[in-house]
């Protein structure tokens, strides 16, 4: 019997932290050995991180990185591990997997289609590859491709299984979490294995990364498209599971497809060379079999929920930091960024600041109050109206005839912004803002004011989704923890007697739905009223979004869970007289 012994090495990387990811990496290959592992797989560009972006044009990196592989390549006797690193030569580097066997390196895949859209540049730094090669143990074919190179029917695992003979196709992998991307990602690695007929091991990396969360999420599946196991989401993990290359075998000569196949096999076959490797050891094949753990998947909102958590956790450690420091207005943003931040780091390391004006409610402060005293976080109290007051004297002169108008408001925010800033300069605390990405949107958020912070986390959660999010953290066993009154009542900034966000925009759920149409989709001004919304409503707020791109390029970073984030995902020019028309 055919039994290869897989561990999937679901790794949370640091990008640039070259010791410590190779630490790692050979840490998990001594635990796959005593697992009795025939073959280990490692995320992609696991020894620099991922992106590792300008670093690349560093030769001193990518040296280190060389290095770096030829310190795990001592560690891999009775082993096979596939390892992925920045590799260079005399023309180019390439996003590369090394395959490294019993101290030595077996040889190398090079990633065939670079990814440049969305958050990827890799078209910047990378060559393509430009063969597929497979590798023989010993009569155990395996195929081994990078990422991207998987998402396309017809491309480098197709041709290692169809001209190669390839029963294992494993791809190592970075791929960034969005809403529903789980889902998706599993749907086409199944369709994978079935129309290849093959078992596909997929190992992706987890973790924060800037803007970036990955989710994790690694699989396997059977020929016939079965899952046979799978790795929880945002966690790091060895999955283990025994896979059987006579099945492939057996539906290969059931499935006369492959039969109709033999003039694409022979030309595929001039780029998929042979590189053979030592037999595998086959522990496994005398012991019980290793059945894979099959995680569930979250349902929608736990699993943005957990993708939100993973962001901050990640952003404030990896950065040096310990502990956060957030504005606490008694409003629903405030509410779930600190309720996500003790979720990420416990509440002794999240301090809330509330900071009262002429028009705050009592009902705000005793929101804020209550928030902080159901998540067990310290709370201070700073009142902005002294240097509120301030202000106004200063400027009265200045501003004599001319009414209170936003000018007023966003003083207010901006000092604020200032206290937030002093306390985070004072103690070394990460302060963290908490606009949404409908505000972010149509620029209701003010400049060096809420907007000021060092990490955004709801930067790419619609004010919906922000409510939804919250009344669902309020079911988990130690809620609920936002206040009723803070979800329940209407949203406001307090900058003005009686202020209420509908003064300025139109009800959420009518926006948002507006803005996933136009920057998601790229629906035009006609488009959109054409699914049923009042033309002048979404004249207004194209308007909005068209002008306030200067606001958006000065945000801080916040954490990507749409198709289409702001930042290095949607990117548009800040002088730009093109709008949309009906």
């Amino acid at each position: 019997m055919r039994r290869i012994r897989l561990a999937l090495a679901q790794l949370n990387m640091t990008v640039g932290d070259i010791e410590s990811n190779t630490n790692k990496i050979k840490a998990a290959i001594a635990r796959a050995r005593s697992e009795h592992a025939d073959v280990i797989l490692f995320p992609e560009l696991a020894i620099s991180g991922y992106p590792p972006e300008d670093l690349l044009l560093k030769p001193d990196f990518i040296e280190a990185n060389r290095r770096a592989l030829d310190d795990i390549r001592k560690e891999t006797d009775d082993i096979v591990a596939i390892v992925g690193f920045p590799s260079a030569d005399e023309y180019d580097i390439y996003n590369a997997a090394a395959v490294l066997q019993n101290a030595r390196l077996v040889g190398m895949y090079r990633k065939h289609y670079l990814p440049n859209y969305s958050v990827f540049d890799e078209n910047r730094y990378f060559g393509e590859g430009q063969e597929s090669p497979v590798f023989d143990f010993g009569g155990d074919i395996v195929g081994v491709s990078i990422c991207e190179d998987i998402w396309y029917p017809s491309g480098p695992p197709q041709w290692q299984a169809l001209a190669g003979g390839a029963e294992l196709l494993v791809n190592i992998s970075a791929s960034p979490y969005y809403r529903g991307k789980p889902h998706d990602r599993a749907r086409m690695l199944a369709t994978r294995a079935v129309d290849n007929v093959a078992v596909v091991a997929y190992c992706n990396l987890v973790g924060g990364q800037d803007e970036l969360v990955f989710d994790g999420a690694s699989m396997v599946f059977a020929p016939d498209g079965r899952l046979l196991a799978r790795a929880p989401l945002g966690e790091e993990v060895l999955l283990v599971v025994d896979v059987s290359l006579d099945d492939v075998f057996r539906k290969r000569l059931h499935d006369p497809r492959r039969r109709k196949d033999v003039e694409l096999a022979r030309h595929f076959g001039r780029i998929v060379p042979r590189i053979e490797g030592e037999p595998l050891r086959g522990i496994a094949r005398e012991e019980e079999s290793a059945e894979g753990v099959v995680a569930a998947f979250p349902d929608d909102l736990e699993e943005v929920y957990r993708m939100l958590v993973l962001g901050i956790r990640d952003y404030v450690h990896k950065n040096g930091f310990e502990k956060v420091v957030i504005g606490l207005s008694g409003g629903i943003d405030s509410a779930l960024t600190a309720a996500l931040a003790v979720d990420a780091l416990g509440p002794d390391n999240v301090v809330g600041v509330r900071m009262p004006s002429r028009f705050s409610s009592e009902g705000s402060l005793r929101d804020a109050e209550e928030l902080a005293a159901n998540l067990g976080i310290r709370l201070l109290t700073l009142s902005i109206e002294p240097p509120f007051q301030g202000y106004l004297e200063a400027l009265k002169d200045v501003f004599a005839g001319r009414a209170f108008d936003v000018t007023e408001e966003n003083i207010q925010a901006r000092i604020r912004g200032n206290y937030l800033m002093a306390l985070s300069n004072k103690f070394g605390w990460l302060v963290l803002s908490t606009g949404n990405k409908s505000e972010s949107a149509v620029g209701y958020a003010t400049l060096y004011g809420d907007m000021a912070g060092g990490f955004a986390p709801l930067k790419d959660v619609y004010k919906t989704l922000v409510y939804a999010l919250a009344t669902w953290r309020n079911t988990l066993a130690d809620g609920p923890v936002i206040p009723h009154n803070t979800i329940v009542k209407p949203p406001s900034a307090e900058l003005r007697p009686d202020q209420k966000d509908t003064d300025s925009l139109p009800p959420y759920e009518v926006l948002d739905a507006i803005l996933q149409f136009y920057i998601e989709e790229d629906y035009s001004l006609a488009d959109i009223v054409a699914q049923g919304f009042d033309a002048a409503t979404v004249e207004r707020v194209i308007r909005m979004v068209d002008r306030n791109e200067y606001k958006r390029r000065q945000a801080a970073p916040g954490i990507k869970i749409t198709i289409r984030a702001f930042g290095k995902d949607r990117r548009l020019p800040i002088t730009n007289r093109y709008r949309s028309r009906a």
